[in-house]
Formats: structure tokens, sequence, C-alpha cells
């Protein structure tokens, strides 16, 4: 089956979304657990009947008496026969701390399973210490309020503050899990454009574990302890000292990308954490010293997003152009080439 190709459009967060309350959600389940379950602990036989939810959700369920079998509660640790007959009549609560607000977002597909947005650059995922405002899951919780009943507002995956591009979110929590999982499994493909300093000959595969830094705690850094890293990068447009590559993750580090490239000598442009101190090309151009110096980011954009749709099975490929700023300073290297 073909997969479905989308692009971007603008739209803004209904008023009306600011007053919803969202209440608590019930599941309702009516099933009987398989022949094969036989011998297994009723929490590992239930997961295999649920797949669409988490075992810490699972496991929540039957510890607070919601899940029945046979008419009366068991203990997760208890072995099935097979055959049981389990009800579960169980509460999703509502998330709360996070507030929504009408913040606008570019909604690139959206359905009762899944919304992908393209996400600008400067909008923070989640709140975190000292950032409970002003963030995407802010808006998400404006968008829909029902996104409250979803762990995180359904985010599974995220990008950095300063890089714009696509993210997929989970309108279910039954989505959720399907789409973790799969993220996991490293079945969702992304792609990504970066514009980096230097002037690269070819492509190639980055494969340099990355963990935490070891004195600057909000960095990462290659490290031979580090947890398994692979990009893949082939280069899009060269420039007279520059390069657009465009990206692939194999794995899904914090801040793979922009780590893996700066070690290999080719960071991206305005990078304040990994980019080191921002230099001019000898000789450029006046417009292309002032575009260089007052980029405000990392040049880094989330081009292209692959998935199988939760519910349908669909292959879906989206893709999102680059934004206002990284095409006008990608105008000005390409004009002084020309």
């Amino acid at each position: 089956m073909a997969s479905r190709r989308v692009s971007a459009r603008s739209i803004a967060n209904p008023a009306r979304a600011l007053t919803a309350e969202p209440s608590a959600e019930f599941r309702t389940h009516a099933l009987s657990l398989p022949a094969e379950t036989a011998g297994l602990r009723f929490d590992q036989a239930l997961a295999r009947a649920l797949p669409q939810y988490s075992r810490a959700r699972l496991k929540t369920w039957i510890e607070s008496g919601a899940v029945q079998v046979d008419g009366r509660p068991l203990r997760g640790k208890d072995r099935v026969l097979g055959g049981e007959q389990v009800r579960i009549q169980a509460q999703l609560p509502p998330q709360g701390r996070v507030h929504a607000e009408p913040i606008p977002l570019a909604v690139v597909f959206r359905d009762r399973a899944i919304l992908v947005i393209d996400k600008p650059a400067g909008l923070v995922v989640h709140p975190g210490a000292g950032n409970s405002r002003h963030t995407l899951q802010n808006a998400l919780l404006a968008l829909d309020p029902r996104l409250a009943l979803v762990p995180r507002a359904g985010l599974v995956h995220r990008l950095d503050k300063d890089t714009s591009g696509l993210l997929v979110i989970a309108c279910t929590p039954e989505a959720h899990t399907a789409l973790t999982a799969a993220l996991a499994a490293r079945e969702v493909t992304r792609e990504y454009l970066a514009l980096c300093s230097g002037v690269m000959t070819g492509g190639g595969t980055i494969d340099e574990p990355i963990g935490r830094h070891r004195t600057l705690r909000t960095r990462m850094a290659v490290r031979a302890d580090g947890r398994e890293a692979v990009t893949h990068y082939r280069i899009e447009r060269r420039f007279r000292a520059h390069t657009l590559v465009r990206v692939s993750l194999q794995t899904g580090r914090t801040h793979q990308i922009r780590v893996h490239l700066a070690h290999i000598g080719y960071p991206i442009v305005g990078d304040p954490v990994y980019g080191g101190r921002r230099r001019l090309p000898a000789g450029c151009s006046p417009d292309v010293a002032e575009a260089l110096r007052s980029f405000p980011r990392q040049a880094l954009h989330a081009a292209r997003l692959g998935l199988t749709h939760p519910l349908t099975g669909r292959p879906l490929q989206f893709e999102a152009p680059l934004p206002h700023d990284m095409r006008r300073l990608i105008g000005k290297l390409e004009a002084e080439r020309a």
C-alpha cells in the first residue's frame, strides 16, 4: 500500500479549549485469556491480551482491583490456566499541573489516533524545572483537552527547543503505547536537514556512543562508555564554506545530531552548545557575515517523519518545508556561491 504524504498547514487553537475541563475517562474490557497463556503470571497474560496498554498501566489496574477474573481479583504474580474470563472497569485519570495555553500550532495531520505538528524553533516541548508554561504540551492541551487523558498530553518523542520540525503526538492511551513501542523498535523514521560549518567531501555514518559530559552535566559528549548512537548523513548542497546535509537517525540519543556532527568537525551553524565560538569564513561577503552573526539558533530542522498508523496499520510519510530563517540563510549562502 502506498504511503500518504502531506505537508504542513497552520491552524490556531480554538478558544473554547481554554475552558474545557476533561473529566476522568473509563476503559471497559471483557475478554477471555487465550489458552496459550496457561502457566503465565496473570500480569504477563493480561499484557499479551491487551498489548495496547503499557505494563505499568495494567499493573496499576490490577493492584487497584479494577480487573476481575471470573468475578474475583487476582494478584499480578498469580498463575493462570488459560480461558479465564476477565472484566476490566478502569479509570484513566486526567493529568494535572500542566495547563492549557492558546499557542498557535502548524498541524500537518490529524485524526482520532494521532496528531502530527510542525514545531517552530523556540518552543520547548514539555515543561521542566523553571519552565512550567509556554510549552508545546501546554499548547496541545488547548488544541485538544482530551489529550489530558494521555501521558504527557500524547508526546512520545521530542525536539530540542531551538530545533524546528515534525513531531507525532498520540491522541489516545492505546496510540501512545503503540507509538512508544514503535520508537523503541526503531520503526519510526526521522530525517533532518542541518546546515554545517565546513565543506564536506561526502556522506557517511557516525557510529560513536554518547553519554553525559563528565563535567558539564547539561551537555552530552562522545564517550566510550556511552550508549550506542548511530547517525547517517548525506550531502544535499555544498556552499563556499558550509554544507547542507540530510541526516537520518538509527538511534535517538539526546542532542545526537549536534554532538555527532561537531565530533567529526562539522558543527551545526548557530549551535550555542556544540558549535564553539562563532567564526565567519575568511573573505565572506558582508551580507553573509551579517546573516551568520544574526542567526539565532542551531540550523537544524526535522524535515521528514515516517511511521505506521497505530490504528489502521497504514504507512504514512510526512514532510515539513524549511522554516523561513533557514531558507533565508541558505539563500544568502547560495547567492554568495553563485
